[in-house]
């Protein structure tokens, strides 16, 4: 096999490269059925590991976690298996081969009809997210359940500041760990396909300031948005339990329709408690 040429610095390989071997490190031999050789000092599987268990070369696999090579599904799917990725973690790493999505350039104005939409959710908790997660539509449902995006910095109208950086969110969110986690997963690997987006590293830099983020950033945790319900304390109603629903905008690109529905008669009224201000 002839030198492969090493991709420009920023390279969306080298974040492929970087995760395979994290992968690779939290294994041991034991976990895919190989012999645990005593005196092993090596931390997770070896790079030889890893290819025999994937079917491919020692330098091809090498040249992977270098982010030096472009790959095929098929190698990766192999490697997914090869590494007991779960099914977030699969997601994430084919999608270095496959389309990256919408544009992460998406426009920044929402469409007469999509904001009426928006409006016409009220008492439930509404908004429109572009691919960056900032904010560019929302409702009185959904500034009263949060705080009014109108008063924040246009730099700080996105979802993940309001989950990291807005002191409020932790206790306004009962389980604000797990979602925080999994909000972050989803971030790292969207921003992982557009490493030259200059958006996604300014969101990146701010989140890399708080220490939680910092740490489970670090990690290189992923995940995949999953449809379920959220508890909210809320400091005027009290507990709230609201389904999360997320839709694409199929006539605008990029971007996402998000609302929060009651879960149960309570949850409901307190919404209309919170948009009657009582």
């Amino acid at each position: 096999m002839s030198a492969v040429p090493t991709p420009p610095a920023g390279s969306s390989r080298r974040e492929l490269g970087a995760f395979l071997r994290s992968r690779r490190e939290r294994l041991t031999p034991g976990d895919v059925g190989l012999p645990q050789a005593p005196g092993r000092r090596t931390p997770g599987l070896r790079r030889a590991e890893v290819a025999q268990l994937a079917g491919i070369s020692v330098s091809w696999y090498t040249w992977l976690e270098q982010g030096r090579v472009r790959t095929s599904e098929q190698v990766l799917r192999a490697l997914s298996r090869a590494l007991r990725l779960d099914a977030a973690e699969t997601a994430h790493v084919l999608s270095f081969v496959q389309d990256g999505g919408p544009p992460a350039d998406a426009p920044t104005w929402v469409s007469p009809n999509l904001l009426s939409l928006v409006q016409a959710m009220t008492p439930h908790p509404a908004v429109v997210l572009d691919p960056h997660w900032d904010l560019l539509a929302w409702n009185a449902g959904y500034a009263a359940l949060l705080t009014d995006p109108a008063r924040l910095h246009p730099k700080q109208r996105n979802l993940l500041w309001l989950v990291f950086r807005w002191p409020p969110a932790r206790t306004l969110l009962a389980d604000w760990e797990h979602e925080a986690r999994a909000l972050l997963g989803q971030f790292r690997s969207r921003a992982a396909r557009r490493p030259d987006d200059p958006r996604f590293a300014e969101l990146t830099d701010e989140l890399l300031s708080d220490g939680d983020a910092a740490r489970w950033y670090e990690r290189r945790e992923t995940a995949g948005f999953q449809p379920s319900v959220r508890r909210f304390r809320h400091p005027a109603v009290g507990e709230l339990r609201l389904r999360y629903v997320k839709l694409a905008a199929v006539d605008e690109p990029g971007h996402h329709f998000l609302a929060y529905l009651p879960d149960d008669r309570d949850s409901e009224d307190a919404l209309e408690r919170l948009r009657s201000g009582d």
